[in-house]
Parts: C-alpha cells; sequence; structure tokens
C-alpha cells in the first residue's frame, strides 16, 4: 500500500513538473513574441541581455540567498578557459532564438528548433568523427523531411527569420558539444551553469546592445509607449526565462529521459497552438503535417538514443566520443568531492 502511494505521489510530482515546464516555456516564448510586434520593441540583444541579468540574479538568489542548490565551485582559471567559450554560444543562442521570434511566427520557429538534434548527430559526426548507430542517422530523416515540408508550405516565410532559428540549433549543437568537452571533470545542473554563464552573457552582450540598439531605444521611448506596463512586460520575460532554466532541472530529476523528450516535443506542440491562438498567424494543412511530422521525428530520436544507453556492456552499442587535446587537459584542481 506504501509503495502504491509513493508511485502515485511520484506520477503527481512529474506531471506538476511538465505542466510547470511547460507553463513557464511558453509563456516566455509569447511574452517575447508580444515584445516584438505588439509592443513594437525590435530590439532582440536588448531583451536577451535583459534575461541574462534576470538569470544571473536569479541564480545568486537561490545558491548564494536561498541556498537551495549548492555551489559547485569552479576555479577562476577554468571560467576563462571553459566556461567563458560555453557563455559565447550560449549568449549567440539566445540571441538568434530572438532575433528569429521577431521576424517568424512562433510556430514556424519551435518547428525550426526541433532540428537541433539533427545538427547534434552531424556536428558531432563531423568535428569528432563520432559514429552512430543506423537507427539513429533513420530517425533524422522524418526530422529532415518534416523542416522542409513546414518551410516550403510557410505562409509567413522570412529568409533572415529562417536562417536565424537554424544558425541558432547550430549554436545550441555547438554548446552542447563543447559541454561535454570544456566542463568534463563537472557535474553541472542547470541553476549552476546559468550561475556561472549568464554573467558572461551579460557581459558579452551589453556593448553590442548599447551600440546598436541604444539609439533606437530612444527613438522607442520618445513615442511614449506605457512605460510600466512595458517595463513590467519585459523584466517580467526575464524573470520567467529564468524559473524556465529552473524548471527544466526539476523536470529532469523527476522523470526519464524517454518521459523528458516525449513531453518536450508536446511542448512544441502546446507552444505553436497557444501562439496560434493569441496571433492568429496563418498556419497552411501542409505546414501542420510538417510541424507533425518533425514531432514524431524527435521523438522517435529520443527513443532511438534511450535505447541505445540501455545496452548491456556485452552488446554493441554507439563508440564514445574520442577525446580531443582540450579534453585532456586536467583541470585546475580536479577533485569532483570539492565541487559538488
Amino acid at each position: 500500500m506504501e509503495e502504491s502511494r509513493l508511485f502515485q505521489w511520484s506520477v503527481i510530482r512529474s506531471v506538476l513538473a511538465i505542466l510547470q515546464w511547460w507553463g513557464f516555456n511558453v509563456t516566455v516564448i509569447i511574452m517575447n513574441k508580444w515584445i516584438f510586434q505588439k509592443m513594437d520593441f525590435k530590439f532582440p540583444l536588448t531583451v536577451s541581455c535583459i534575461h541574462f541579468i534576470c538569470s544571473a540574479i536569479g541564480a545568486y538568489v537561490v545558491i548564494k540567498v536561498l541556498r537551495l542548490k549548492p555551489l559547485i565551485v569552479v576555479d577562476p582559471e577554468d571560467r576563462w578557459r571553459r566556461i567563458f567559450p560555453m557563455s559565447f554560444v550560449f549568449c549567440i543562442n539566445i540571441v538568434l532564438g530572438n532575433v528569429s521570434l521577431r521576424y517568424i511566427p512562433v510556430s514556424f520557429m519551435q518547428t525550426i528548433k526541433s532540428f537541433t538534434p539533427a545538427t547534434t548527430v552531424i556536428l558531432q559526426w563531423l568535428v569528432w568523427s563520432k559514429h552512430f548507430d543506423l537507427r539513429i542517422w533513420a530517425s533524422l530523416i522524418p526530422i529532415v523531411g518534416g523542416i522542409l515540408l513546414t518551410s516550403i508550405t510557410e505562409l509567413s516565410f522570412n529568409v533572415f527569420g529562417f536562417c536565424a532559428a537554424l544558425f541558432g540549433c547550430l549554436a545550441t549543437s555547438t554548446k552542447t558539444i563543447l559541454a561535454e568537452s570544456l566542463l568534463h571533470g563537472y557535474k553541472f545542473d542547470s541553476i549552476n551553469t546559468v550561475y556561472y554563464m549568464a554573467p558572461f552573457a551579460t557581459m558579452i552582450l551589453a556593448v553590442p546592445a548599447l551600440l546598436l540598439e541604444g539609439p533606437g531605444i530612444v527613438g522607442w521611448l520618445q513615442t511614449d509607449p506605457p512605460l510600466l506596463s512595458s517595463f513590467f512586460i519585459i523584466f517580467g520575460s526575464g524573470v520567467l526565462a529564468f524559473c524556465l532554466n529552473f524548471s527544466i532541472f526539476y523536470v529532469i530529476h523527476s522523470t526519464t529521459a524517454v518521459t523528458f523528450n516525449v513531453a518536450g516535443n508536446l511542448k512544441v506542440a502546446v507552444a505553436v497552438t497557444c501562439s496560434w491562438l493569441i496571433f492568429r498567424n496563418p498556419i497552411s494543412m501542409m505546414n501542420a503535417v510538417g510541424c507533425a511530422i518533425t514531432l514524431i521525428g524527435c521523438t522517435f530520436y529520443g527513443y532511438v538514443r534511450h535505447m541505445l544507453s540501455q545496452q548491456t556492456p556485452g552488446t554493441p552499442r554507439t563508440p564514445r566520443t574520442p577525446r580531443k587535446s582540450m579534453e585532456f587537459v586536467p583541470l585546475v584542481n580536479d577533485k569532483l568531492e570539492d565541487k559538488v
């Protein structure tokens, strides 16, 4: 009886965690699109910078003030050698996502973001010469095919927005690959990742945002927008962006890998539906079919990766990524027990 009650509580906790994750993710996307389209605040660098500032403050409060997560200590030398390059790519990823939201509908942008598994596999194959099971390559076929069908039939297609979203996928994949090599030896969670990366990203983005978008923001302020509500929405999206990172950490620890993958794909469907209800961007039938094919391919990809990871040691499996020279570089103080 006790085991049944614990199982029910585990299921309820997982469902609540997924719903929380969906809520934060969809809300952040919708708010950013609202900022660019409805408020006419067309400054993606500034919005990204505000997000990083809010995330840095939020991570500091969680770790240093509330002490909800222990701080993973990273030596100053490792911060510049290992975390700064990841922060730069992380910064590019967020900026490209916001740029794409300015020019293309949320539904199209979210579908293109589903291309990330394919770009990750291709980059690891090209850069690391990593070999993958044929089932992995087969799972990429519906992902690529669905993206192509969606792009061809997209009624609000914009080349600049499409390229920004596509290069955002490449930036996401690059960040994942860098994390494997640069952070070898550190067991980072999402909050500690934000704690170290957000200040670097703010530093990287602050000057370009000021130089490139400062005059435009001054002009926008002269149009007499409702400053109080605009301030609340823009900074509110930054606070929710940090909450999204926290919810991702909670979902990963509350669910299995397959559940997380399926929930992620369903989240895209929820975001597409909510954005259509709010912004009413036109979606053709073939466009919706292309989006569905992409999500099915992503689900199949996640299932195949999970099945391969569950293989017994005696069976053939995907070879480990060969270690490059950077991965062999020792940490300044490579003692995990001092950092967890």
